[in-house]
């Protein structure tokens, strides 16, 4: 049999941790020195301790642990119903990470100073469009493909180099409920569908550009740079927004390595 110090040295916990959970009734020493209060535990109760010690680290409670502990079928779901918890926490933390990043981003842009878009004309196409409202930024990995296939069907040849972008007619950032406009660059007129058109877009003059390297989740970061700078500047902004697509899901692996250009056309504010 084992005293009290040593199972606490063998098993890694201290001898105080043993007297709470024998106070507790969760794991009782094996004997009891009647005249002495010593407490003895035997070689068989490692396994018993080092599964309570497992389950702690898992995020039980000790009463989770008492209900559970001697019980296989009750512990099975107790683990089924912990690992429910901990899949949330780990969208939590993974939102959070995000969020830090987010920050840590914006704080080095601060650091280095204001990003200076170029202004440049955006050219006159012909492009098959598709427009709709969008929940969010991620229902385009459904709609794109679609509207490619569709595309295909009809025998659209896109332009070269590409120019696939998005016109939002909410002329503004938004999180949800998006009212967008998908257009890819084609080199002429091909059959409609009741979803997708083709049309001519006119050219632009003049628009400010920026380019935004990461995921669509944060392109809020180099809408702000834009709408910052523009006014600073003596410009206003004169029609919507676009995104064109340069690097994104379809090429790269890493959302980190999407690259996309935000353009807002202008004219001076005079």
């Amino acid at each position: 049999m084992y005293t009290i110090g040593d199972f606490s040295r063998i098993n890694r916990i201290s001898t105080k941790t043993l007297r709470h959970y024998d106070r507790i009734g969760l794991f009782k020493p094996a004997k009891v020195d009647e005249w002495t209060g010593y407490r003895y535990y035997e070689q068989r109760q490692q396994l018993e301790i080092a599964r309570i010690l497992e389950l702690r680290d898992l995020g039980f409670t000790l009463d989770e642990i008492k209900r559970s502990i001697r019980d296989d079928s009750a512990m099975a779901g107790s683990l089924e119903s912990q690992i429910g918890k901990l899949e949330k926490e780990r969208v939590y933390l993974g939102r959070r990470i995000e969020k830090a990043r987010e920050y840590l981003e914006l704080l080095k842009t601060q650091q280095t100073g204001i990003r200076v878009p170029e202004l440049k004309p955006l050219p006159g196409v012909i492009v098959a469009s598709m427009r709709t409202r969008i929940p969010c930024y991620d229902t385009f990995f459904d709609i794109v493909p679609k509207m490619g296939d569709y595309m295909r069907s009809v025998g659209a040849v896109c332009r070269e180099p590409p120019y696939c972008f998005t016109i939002y007619h909410d002329g503004e950032y938004r999180d949800s409920d998006i009212d967008v406009e998908i257009c890819e660059a084609v080199v002429a007129h091909c059959k409609e569908s009741d979803r997708v058109k083709f049309k001519t877009i006119d050219e632009v003059s003049l628009a400010a550009c920026l380019m935004h390297k990461g995921p669509y989740s944060t392109f809020h970061r180099t809408y702000n740079a834009l709408f910052g700078w523009i006014p600073a500047n003596g410009y206003r902004a004169v029609g919507n927004p676009r995104e064109s697509y340069i690097d994104g899901i379809w090429n790269k692996d890493d959302p980190e390595d999407w690259l996309t250009e935000v353009q807002v056309p202008i004219e001076r504010d005079v």
